[in-house]
Order: C-alpha cells, then structure tokens, then sequence
C-alpha cells in the first residue's frame, strides 16, 4: 500500500534532575557542595533511508518520545545524555508543524537529517550555585522538559521524470515497458491511484528513475478527481513527460487535452509551467492517429512554438527508444538541483517566521479574574517547571528573580494585598508585603 501522508506525535526526552548533596569524606576537613548536573534528554531526528519508498510505517505508530536524561550524581558526577531517537523517513519527505503551518524540513538525500523535538536540557546541581556568600546552597534544578508537538508528513515522490496525462492515455503500460515495474493496468480511468516508480537503464550506463503518476482531470488544481493527491507528487521531477492519447477513442480532442492538463499544472504551482516537457503522442498504432498528430502538431506550433513532439506507441514499442534517450540527453544537460531550490519548492521564505523580542519589554504579562491574579510569560512559566520547591533556598531564589523582573512592583500597581492568590502556569502563590518573602509556595 502507498501512504503519502501521516499526522505523528514527536517528544523529545526532558532533561535529568540536577542533585543537591554534600561531599563528607574522611580526612577531607572541607566538603561543600557535590551535586552533579542532569543529563540532556534525546532528540527525535528525522532520518532519509532511500530504501523506504512510503510513510506506511507511520500508519500503524503514530508516537515517538525520546528517553530522558538520567539525573545528576554525588561527587559532582554529570548524568549520562540520553541517546537520540532516530526515525526512518523515505526521501521526498516533507515535515510540516500541525499548529502553525510552517515547513520544519524538507527531506530529500539519503542521510539527511533534521531534529524534529529537541531534549530538554539537564537540571543543574547544587555545585552550580556555590558563591563566596552561599558556600554551601541548597539548590538545584529539575531538567527541562523536551519539545513536543505534533507535525504532518507528506511524501513527494522523487523521480528524475514525471509521467502526466489524462487517465487511460497508456502512462502506466509505457511505464511497464520501459522499465521493471509492475503497475495495475485496465482499460477504466483512475487505474493508476497511487504513483508507482520504475527505473529505466539505457544501456550506456545511464538510467533514471520514472513515475507514473495518476490521471489528472480539468479542475485538479482545487481538489477535484484525486486532485493535489497527484499534483503534489509533481513537483519533484526534474522532466515533465506529457503522454497524450492521438487516438481520439474517448471522443476527446488531444490538443485540448494537452492545453488542460498544462493549464492544471501552471494553476498548481507556476513553476511547474517553467519545467522542461517533451509530449509522448501515444497510441500511434490506432487507425486515426496520424491525421491526429498532424493535426495536433500544427495547433500546437500556433500556440506553444518549439514544443518537443515524438510519436510513440507503448503496445507496438514505436518511437520508444527515441523517447527514452532523448528523456536522458535532457536529463545530462540539466543541473542537479541545489538544497537551496529544494527547499524553496518546499515553502522557501514564506514558510520561515522572524520574529522581533525587545530587551525593553516586558516579559510577562498580568490579568485579573476576581480576586486572583495570573501572571502569564514562558520564561518564568519554565523556570517554575526547573525549580525544586522542596527546598526553602529554591523558593527563596524564585521569589528573588519574580522581584527583579519587576513582578511584584507591576501586582502592587495592580492592586494586589496580602493574601491575594497569584497563579503561575498550573502553581498559586500567596501575595504578602515582604521582600524577598513576597511569595508563599502552594501547589495548586
């Protein structure tokens, strides 16, 4: 089964706690502080394996967490870093954030990798604090907790030439012939549901690798028929083979089918409009077929002059070949595309946010619901999840940093009296007058 799309859940491990302890050996008069640091916790990184050519492995788990690190040591003993979660993802791969939209990576060479939820990073421990005013503290901090979220997995095929068309103009059965595969063949439309990859050898020792991709109808480009299932898959390649049926069986007119197909295309993304096309007249073995193509030929050199024309038939092995090393010469006297062009195909700047942080402003912000007042920042939300509030030092320190960010001053603007509840994050706190003891710890 084809899969091209997947919704996972990634979490990265949080850090180890950092440990307070006292070093007490004999014949050593002065111990002080010996409490080793946390470890960092795993990332969860994203890796191209080009042996995998679906997401199907992310249909059946669906969550990945990273290990956490291991907590701090006596005798200043660091915590082990916990090892990185690596996940297997096929080349074409593009990681998109659920919450905001934005392209994380996108995926194309075997061995890229990208860090899709970082660790947390370890607590400190108590040899961390020690001052020439507190020689021996009582702090240290929990680890910080790894990044979490949910991203979106879409697979762009990566193949060197896209097969496009009509359903049933003979994409597939070109595609079984040129090359190994094995594509579903009948004579309905939408045979072809998901892209199928072939890779075809010249010979002299040149190959390249082939898609057949499903039947295009007028309107893909606003979802309709299999829609942006298919066109997102043509982004990728390098070479636009667009195979038309000169038959005429269906009753259609293949210069009009050629102009609506191209039409999709340029509506999808104008670029693929810029990319270089050669069209297959397929079918070349049908009675009508040459008075077709003649008068194919000259419609299209009326309208898109120097347009690549070869007249083939997949049934009969016409003009094969021809096609297929014309494909290759076309290939060669192109440049690979850079990382750069990947990435902006995939979103470029329109999928990077810059955001501005003044040093002037305030990091927090303060709201009242009746006679609570909640104070809102991340910086201050994460250093309450890092602080150890079994410790009367730790909540002493905390209530000191609250008060040089200038928290007490902007609650005593506010109104805020002895007694009143402050809430921080999923914490209360009781508000007093009193200094560095503006603050009584009360787990909510």
């Amino acid at each position: 089964m084809f899969v091209d799309k997947a919704k996972v859940y990634v979490k990265g491990g949080d850090g180890g706690d950092g440990l307070v302890a006292f070093r007490r050996e004999l014949y050593v008069p002065e111990g002080g502080p010996a409490g080793g640091d946390g470890g960092k916790g795993g990332n969860v990184i994203f890796r191209v394996d080009e042996g995998l050519r679906t997401l199907m492995d992310f249909r059946y788990q669906k969550h990945f967490k990273a290990t956490r690190g291991e907590k701090g040591r006596n005798k200043t003993q660091h915590g082990a870093n916990a090892d990185d979660m690596i996940v297997r993802v096929p080349p074409g791969t593009v990681v998109i954030d659920d919450d905001s939209g934005e392209t994380v990576a996108d995926l194309t060479r075997h061995g890229q990798e990208v860090i899709v939820a970082k660790g947390g990073r370890g607590g400190r421990g108590n040899t961390r604090f020690k001052t020439s005013v507190n020689t021996a503290p009582s702090i240290a901090e929990n680890g910080e907790e790894g990044q979490e979220r949910w991203v979106n997995l879409e697979l762009k095929v990566m193949a060197d030439v896209g097969l496009v068309g009509f359903p049933s103009v003979g994409k597939s059965t070109l595609l079984s012939v040129v090359s190994g595969a094995r594509p579903k063949i009948g004579a309905y439309h939408f045979t072809t549901l998901t892209p199928n990859l072939g890779v075809v050898d010249l010979g002299d020792e040149r190959s390249f690798v082939m898609a057949d991709l499903p039947g295009l109808i007028e309107g893909a480009h606003t979802g309709v028929g299999l829609g942006h299932e298919f066109l997102r898959h043509v982004e990728r390649t390098r070479i636009i083979v667009h195979v038309v049926d000169m038959s005429g069986m269906e009753g259609r007119d293949p210069f009009e089918d050629w102009t609506k197909i191209n039409d999709e295309l340029k509506l999808y993304n104008p670029k693929l409009a810029q990319r270089p096309q050669i069209v297959a007249a397929n079918k070349m073995d049908m009675p009508d077929s040459e008075a077709n193509l003649d008068e194919f030929r000259k419609r299209v050199e009326e309208t898109s002059p120097g347009v690549e024309i070869l007249a083939i038939s997949s049934l009969t092995r016409q003009g094969i070949p021809e096609l297929l090393y014309r494909v290759g010469d076309l290939l060669d006297s192109l440049p690979e595309p850079s990382a750069l062009e990947e990435t902006a195909e995939a979103g470029g700047d329109e999928g990077v946010v810059y955001r501005f942080e003044s040093k002037d402003s305030q990091d927090f912000t303060i709201r009242r619901e009746n006679d609570t007042f909640v104070v809102e920042s991340e910086s201050i939300e994460r250093l309450l999840r890092r602080t150890q509030f079994g410790s009367y030092e730790a909540v002493m320190r905390f209530a000191k940093i609250l008060r040089t960010m200038g928290v007490d001053a902007e609650l005593r603007k506010r109104g805020a009296k002895d007694g009143n509840l402050i809430r921080i994050g999923e914490f209360e706190f009781e508000f007093f007058e009193g200094g560095a003891d503006s603050y009584l710890y009360e787990d909510q």
